[in-house]
């Protein structure tokens, strides 16, 4: 008997959206990536949530959020617990952009759809395998294999393939056939006619793109006849995927043309990225791993871009042409987003896109053609309640705090009281059953109606007085939020 194989797309299929597949082998249900948008629309996650409690194991594709940005809301929310595998890569640069996005977020909003702590218990327990490594399932899942191999998009990005009993199913979405500065080319075409292919066409229509090194120089043109007309660019980067092609690209420009205009790369996590791209040259491309071992030159120990964590570093930078990479991609929030809000309005300034945003983003916005002579941008931005705002909030605090104390002491005395009336009923002799009670009930007929109705009227006393008066506290909870957000609409040039 051959085997069996079933797909469900959960996300992703005919549109843009995140990417999430439910593929069954042999009843062994693999969710294959996790993604989520920038926008965290939870209705995107409807399909995911009713089938999380099947997952046996979850494989992660590339380190961005439209491949594993739902990993901790799942985990929490529905309920997933399956073991995850991923390549090392995958796992720690997943991590940063997921701490990357929450911290954007938590800048400018009551941001609680996750927290640090749900990230690092979505990754905490990962099962890590490098390219190629064999893994055999166990259990349920006995004599199904999976190992990951190179898609060449993203570093330690994976095309998965999934082996039971000789047949092969393959999962390649967002390859890249093309070898790059710090990658190698994706492996697809070794393999031999899987039994199930998954792919995308995400950019199937992209087809006549220009050669690598033609691409690269008309990037760096546009940068360097902004910086020579005095002005500023910036260039919108995931946090820890395609941006490091582009770093390399500037870092060797910038080396071999003596350069000396600034450079800086700035997300939450910009130092952390680049230590990490700095210990994984094993996973990079040939040249840069053939480097290493011969001159030990590590192509991540950067001379012209400078690594920054608060917006705040940036701001003290001496005015002057610039170049900034900054998250999010998206713009939607971000450092990128607030840089925009600054520069946009000057026409010496470039705001230069890399790679398509997402779809509904205000990148996606401003990449349209012709594009848009002006966007409406809302600012969100937290700010510390003081003076009377503060008061009153702590004292709602208080308030609930002691509501709160009330509740519990209440829902106590009530198991208490409940446990004691159990005891009760196992111990006194002179509870009577219900069976018993209907029995002398049909042999008191012969009562008169007056005794009768006495005696329903002494029953009915009984019955009360062994009733649980049962207190329902309706606590009102309204809720003063800590942070008060002041939002300002404005119209700025693109």
């Amino acid at each position: 008997m051959g085997t069996s194989v079933q797909v469900k797309p959960l996300c992703g299929v005919y549109n843009e959206n995140p990417l999430s597949y439910l593929v069954s082998v042999d009843g062994f249900n693999f969710l294959i990536d996790c993604g989520w948008n920038d926008h965290f629309d939870t209705s995107l996650l409807e399909p995911l949530s009713r089938v999380a409690s099947t997952v046996d194991a979850v494989l992660l594709s590339h380190p961005d959020t439209l491949h594993l940005g739902a990993l901790p809301y799942a985990m929490k929310q529905f309920g997933l617990c399956a073991p995850v595998f991923a390549t090392e890569p995958v796992f720690r640069l997943g991590l940063l952009t997921m701490y990357d996005h929450y911290l954007s977020r938590k800048q400018v909003s009551e941001f609680d759809l996750f927290t640090l702590d749900d990230i690092d218990s979505a990754f905490q327990n990962i099962t890590r395998l490098t390219y190629s490594q064999n893994y055999y399932m166990s259990g349920k899942g006995e004599g199904i294999v999976i190992a990951p191999h190179a898609a060449g998009h993203l570093l330690g990005g994976t095309v998965w393939k999934i082996t039971k009993d000789g047949e092969d199913v393959i999962y390649a979405v967002d390859f890249n056939h093309r070898k790059e500065r710090h990658l190698n080319g994706t492996v697809l075409e070794s393999f031999v006619r899987p039994a199930v292919l998954i792919t995308d066409a995400y950019n199937a229509l992209l087809s006549n793109q220009p050669p690598r090194r033609q691409r690269d120089q008309q990037f760096l043109d546009a940068i360097l006849k902004t910086l020579r007309a005095d002005g500023k660019i910036l260039l919108p980067v995931d946090t820890a995927g395609r941006v490091l092609e582009l770093i390399l690209i500037l870092e060797q420009y910038w080396e071999q043309n003596h350069l000396t205009y600034p450079i800086f790369f700035l997300t939450y996590v910009s130092s952390s990225t680049i230590d990490y791209a700095k210990s994984f040259l094993e996973w990079m491309s040939d040249s840069i791993a053939k480097s290493f071992e011969h001159t030990r030159d590590n192509a991540f120990l950067l001379k012209h871009v400078t690594l920054l964590i608060n917006k705040s570093e940036l701001e003290k930078i001496p005015d002057g042409p610039k170049v900034v990479l900054a998250s999010m991609g998206s713009l939607e929030v971000g450092f990128s987003h607030d840089i925009f809000v600054e520069w946009a309005a000057d026409t010496k300034n470039l705001v230069l896109f890399t790679e398509r945003g997402q779809f509904a983003t205000l990148a996606r916005m401003l990449q349209s053609d012709p594009p848009p002579k002006a966007v409406k941008v809302t600012m969100s931005k937290r700010i510390p309640l003081v003076g009377e705002e503060l008061a009153a909030y702590e004292e709602e605090q208080n308030r609930k705090r002691k509501e709160e104390a009330l509740k519990a002491t209440l829902v106590k005395e009530e198991e208490s009281k409940a446990s004691l009336s159990a005891e009760l009923a196992v111990g006194d002799p002179m509870v009577i059953d219900a069976n018993i009670k209907h029995l002398l009930q049909m042999q008191s007929k012969h009562l008169s109606n007056k005794q009768t109705e006495k005696s329903k009227g002494i029953r009915s006393r009984n019955k009360n007085s062994h009733k649980m008066n049962n207190l329902l506290s309706i606590l009102s909870l309204n809720c003063f939020p800590k942070i008060k957000d002041r939002r300002l609409s404005s119209c700025t040039g693109a």
